[in-house]
């Protein structure tokens, strides 16, 4: 069995992919993928156990996932040869259709421990699957992503409910070293109330920040424009293309891929794109970069599990995936008009891996300060792009990440200064 670009579908081929890939470089997944595979035999176990006591409940996302698989024979193949393809590389537990339905019941009920080995169980489930010749293209296949967003979104309910607070406890993450470790002591945590004072696990992760740990750069001078979220740079590019091949290694952004056929897409023609992406520990909320109105705001329905293809090891291969990720995963295209030289700009949060929430708080029309809230993400992995018409950038105060590896990308904390106008 082979890929298109000719890699071999062995061990060697799928751990070269699995380091080149976004959760791995990004730090949502260990480098050593045999902790992921030691997190996936615990989770099997607990599955086995679970049928055997009959016991597994099947949940209306994951009874929904199954009825597409049933009533499409071209998704059935794809998926029974994905699990067969992934199980010539390792051994695992899922070794057909009801066994991985069953370990994504598991997983719509739980909530990450601060002392987990892996905190993104989807992305853990699926790393192996999705770097195989059929992974590669049912993860690309619309259906199957509807069905696997229903997933993500019901996990996502459950994270937003009081029953998964039950992991925001001073031996996980109210602990000491997560409370260093995440700067919690930045963010609206009371470490004198149970569970913080806070409602759920999704009430943490996107926690707010406290009066003062992010001040707005220039608030009062409107040449400078400020970082919509924490993150490390990614990929800083002038003189955009309207259309681009964002699927071939080259780093290139589409404007009309990436912002969903937008009528306002041309004006962005030769324009400035800023790329970064968010940690787990990261501040998980976007701010407006600079003061105007909001004309437009909706999100993009786009893929979840899916990354550029790369032969063998290659350096770029992360950030080059996160500029694929921007023309066709799950996003928010948020249009903010400011007055000149800066003109309309483009605030594109990039769900990734289990992301699947992204959540608007403003409305059209409605006027923004610089550095004023204009949303937030979920629990998972995130990527944030702002496109800039041409001209509107005078120069960028971050230098660019030229190095191909997303970690060493400078990190810049929300509301800091990132580049100016003339």
């Amino acid at each position: 069995m082979t890929h298109s670009n000719g890699n071999q579908c062995t061990e060697q081929a799928i751990e070269a992919r699995y380091q080149n890939s976004f959760a791995r470089s990004a730090g949502y997944l260990p480098p050593d993928r045999a902790v992921v595979h030691a997190w996936l035999d615990e989770l099997g176990g607990y599955v086995e156990r679970q049928q055997t006591q009959g016991a597994i409940v099947r949940h209306n996302s994951v009874a929904e996932l199954a009825r597409l698989i049933d009533r499409d024979p071209v998704v059935r193949m794809y998926v029974s040869l994905m699990i067969e393809q992934a199980l010539e590389s390792w051994k695992g537990r899922v070794r057909d259709i009801p066994g991985l339905l069953d370990h994504l019941d598991a997983i719509v009920t739980w909530a990450p421990r601060y002392t987990d080995k892996i905190h993104f169980p989807m992305s853990a489930l699926f790393v192996d699957m999705m770097y195989t010749p059929a992974g590669e293209v049912i993860f690309r296949n619309r259906d199957l992503n509807r069905a696997l967003v229903g997933i993500l979104r019901e996990w996502c309910t459950y994270l937003d409910s009081p029953a998964s607070r039950e992991v925001l406890t001073t031996d996980q993450w109210l602990s000491a070293d997560a409370r260093k470790e995440l700067k919690l002591d930045d963010f609206e945590v009371d470490f004198t109330q149970p569970y913080g004072g806070l409602a759920s696990f999704n009430d943490f992760f996107h926690r707010e920040v406290r009066p003062g740990k992010r001040p707005v750069a220039g608030s009062t001078d409107p040449k400078v424009i400020v970082a919509p979220n924490d993150g490390r740079v990614v990929k800083i590019q002038g003189n955009v293309r309207r259309t681009d091949e964002f699927w071939v290694k080259g780093q290139r952004y589409s404007l009309y891929d990436m912002l969903d056929g937008s009528d306002l897409t041309d004006g962005f023609v030769g324009g400035d794109v800023y790329q970064s992406f968010l940690s787990g520990g990261d501040y998980h909320r976007w701010h407006t970069p600079v003061s105007g109105t909001v004309i437009s705001a909706r999100v993009v329905e786009g893929l979840t599990f899916t990354e550029l293809e790369s032969a063998g090891h290659d350096e770029d291969a992360g950030v080059q995936s996160q500029i694929y990720e921007a023309s066709v995963n799950a996003r928010a295209l948020i249009f903010v008009k400011s007055p000149d030289p800066v003109g309309i700009v483009c605030v594109m949060p990039i769900g990734i891996t289990e992301i699947s929430s992204l959540t608007i708080g403003v409305t059209p029309g409605q006027h923004v300060d610089k550095g004023d809230e204009l949303g937030y993400f979920s629990y998972g992995g995130s990527s944030m792009v702002l496109v800039f018409q041409p001209g509107a950038v005078a120069a960028f105060d971050v230098p660019d990440n030229t190095t191909g590896d997303m970690e060493k990308g400078q990190w810049c904390a929300v509301n800091s200064q990132i580049a100016h106008t003339r």
